[in-house]
C-alpha cells in the first residue's frame, strides 16, 4: 500500500468558503438543471441494472450499460482497465484539477426481490441490489456528467474522471485499481453510498482481511470403519468452536465471521474435505492484524486436534477509511444548500410498511439533513475497499437516504426500495450533492 499522498491536503488548501450563507450561484443552478435534464436516463440505468443483478466480477452488462452512457455523452472511455473486465474509467476534460467520482455496480447474493414492501423474490434465488449499488453507479455517473457540461461550456476547467469500480461485496475491486495507478493523478475523489439518512460522511470504516481455511482428511465410511477416517468436518467444528471461544477475549471493536461453505457431502461417509471463508475486521488495520494472527494459529491446533492436514488461502483485505472532516465540511454546506429530500404520501406508506414487516418503529423516512458529526474514534459498520482509495487521495464520502430509518442493510427491503421511487429520489439528490460539491473544488482550484 502506498503512503499516504500530499493530495490528501488538497481540500484543505483550497480555500473554498462557507456556502450555507450564499445563494445558488449560476453554475451550481446549471449543475442541478443537468443533472434534472438527464434524470430520465439516470433513473433507466439504475433501474436496469437493479433488474439485471449482477454479483461481484459477473458486472458485464451492468458496466456496459454505465459506460455506454458516459461514451454517449462524450466521455473518453477505457474498458478492461487493472486487469478487471468490467472496470472502467470514462474520463473528460484536460488539466487540473483533476477529481474523481466512484461508481459501483454489484449486487447481492440470494435476495432477489420484487419493488414492493412486503418480502417477495423477482426471481428465486437471484441475486438482488441490497446495497444499492444500481443507484451508486447510476447517481456518480450523473454527478460526472453535470461536471462534463460545465467543463464543455467553459465555465470551469480541469478533468473529471467516473471510475466504474466492480466487485466491491465480495472481490474489492478498488484494490487492483489502486494498485494499477489509477488514482495516481487524481487530487480529490468523491463517494457516495445509499443510506437510510443523509449526512456528510466523517467516519472512518472497519479494516478488513478475508480469508478461506480448508481442511483435508481422510474417507472412511461412517458406520462400517469410522476408525480408518479422519474427518475434515470435525476439524472445521473445532475450527468454529476456538473462534467463538476466542470472541470473549477480543476488543469490542473487532469483527469475526464465518461461512461454511462444505461441511461434507453425505452423513455415510467421514468427510475428507471441509472449506470455509472467514473475515476479520477491526477499526485500525494494526488491530486487526494480530486478531488475524491468532485464527491463523487456531486452524493448525483445529488440525492437529483432528489429525488432518490444513490450509490457509488469502482473498484480499482493505484499510480502513481515512476521514477529510474538511471536504465532509464543504459537503455539509452544500446539502445544506439543497436542503431535505421531500416524499410524497405514497413513499410514507411504502417506508412504513416495509418499517412494520421488518419489526421497527413506523415512522416512514427520513429525508432531513444530518448535522455535521463529530468523527468517532470506534466508528463500528461495515468495510469497503473506498478505505483504500483514501489512502491514496483526498477522499469525500457522502451518505443519502434510499430506504427508511431503521431498514435492514443487505437485505430484500433496501432491494425493493432500490428498484421505486425512493430509491430514485435518494440517487438523484446525491447526482447533485456530489455534482455541487465537485464544482466547489474546481472553481475555487487557485485558492
Amino acid at each position: 500500500m502506498k503512503t499516504t499522498k500530499i493530495a490528501l491536503l488538497v481540500v484543505a488548501v483550497l480555500g473554498v468558503s462557507t456556502l450555507s450563507a450564499q445563494r445558488m450561484s449560476k453554475n451550481k443552478k446549471a449543475l442541478i438543471a443537468s443533472v434534472e435534464k438527464h434524470q430520465s436516463a439516470l433513473v433507466s440505468l439504475s433501474d436496469s441494472i437493479w433488474a439485471l443483478a449482477e454479483t461481484a466480477f459477473n458486472e458485464a452488462e451492468s458496466s456496459r450499460i454505465l459506460a455506454d452512457y458516459a461514451e454517449k455523452n462524450g466521455f473518453q472511455v477505457k474498458r478492461g482497465v487493472a486487469g478487471m473486465p468490467t472496470a472502467f474509467v470514462a474520463t473528460y476534460g484536460s488539466g487540473k484539477p483533476v477529481i474523481s467520482v466512484l461508481g459501483e455496480f454489484d449486487a447481492l447474493p440470494g435476495i432477489s426481490q420484487k419493488a414492493q414492501p412486503t418480502k417477495e423474490a423477482l426471481n428465486e434465488g437471484a441475486a438482488g441490489h441490497g446495497c444499492g449499488h444500481n443507484l451508486f453507479g447510476a447517481g456518480s455517473l450523473g454527478a460526472a456528467i453535470a461536471i462534463k457540461e460545465l467543463i464543455e461550456a467553459g465555465k470551469i476547467s480541469g478533468t473529471v474522471k467516473f471510475m466504474g469500480t466492480p466487485a466491491e461485496e465480495k472481490f474489492f475491486g478498488k484494490i487492483w485499481m489502486v494498485e494499477a495507478g489509477l488514482w495516481d493523478d487524481v487530487d480529490v475523489n468523491i463517494s457516495w453510498h445509499p443510506s437510510a439518512k443523509t449526512e456528510a460522511d466523517v467516519q472512518s470504516s472497519l479494516a478488513l482481511v478475508d480469508f478461506k481455511v480448508e481442511f483435508y482428511g481422510q474417507a472412511a465410511h461412517a458406520a462400517g470403519d469410522p476408525w480408518n477416517g479422519r474427518s475434515a468436518s470435525d476439524a472445521l467444528e473445532l475450527y468454529t468452536t476456538g473462534i467463538n471461544y476466542y470472541r470473549e477475549h477480543v476488543k469490542p471493536t473487532v469483527r469475526i465471521h464465518y461461512h461454511i461453505q462444505d461441511g461434507g457431502q453425505v452423513v455415510n461417509v467421514v468427510p475428507d474435505y471441509s472449506r470455509l471463508w472467514v473475515r476479520v475486521r477491526d477499526t485500525k488495520r494494526s488491530g486487526m492484524l494480530p486478531v488475524y494472527e491468532q485464527v491463523q494459529k487456531m486452524a493448525e491446533g483445529a488440525a492437529i486436534m483432528a489429525n488432518v492436514d490444513y490450509k490457509i488461502s488469502l482473498i484480499s483485505g482493505i484499510y480502513e477509511v481515512l476521514v477529510n472532516r474538511r471536504g465532509g465540511a464543504i459537503m455539509q454546506d452544500n446539502l445544506e444548500l439543497l436542503g431535505p429530500i421531500e416524499y410524497t404520501p405514497e413513499e410514507t406508506v411504502f417506508g412504513k410498511k416495509i418499517q412494520e414487516v421488518t419489526g421497527k418503529d413506523q415512522v416512514g423516512m427520513d429525508g432531513k439533513i444530518t448535522p455535521l458529526r463529530n468523527t468517532r474514534e470506534n466508528p463500528g459498520g461495515g468495510s469497503t475497499d473506498v478505505g483504500d482509495v483514501s489512502w491514496n487521495v483526498a477522499n469525500i464520502n457522502l451518505r443519502v437516504t434510499t430506504a427508511p430509518k431503521d431498514t435492514p442493510w443487505h437485505s430484500w427491503a433496501v432491494v425493493a426500495c432500490g428498484g421505486m421511487s425512493i430509491g430514485h429520489k435518494g440517487m438523484i439528490y446525491a447526482s447533485k450533492a456530489m455534482g455541487m460539491t465537485m464544482l466547489d473544488l474546481f472553481e475555487n482550484q487557485n485558492g
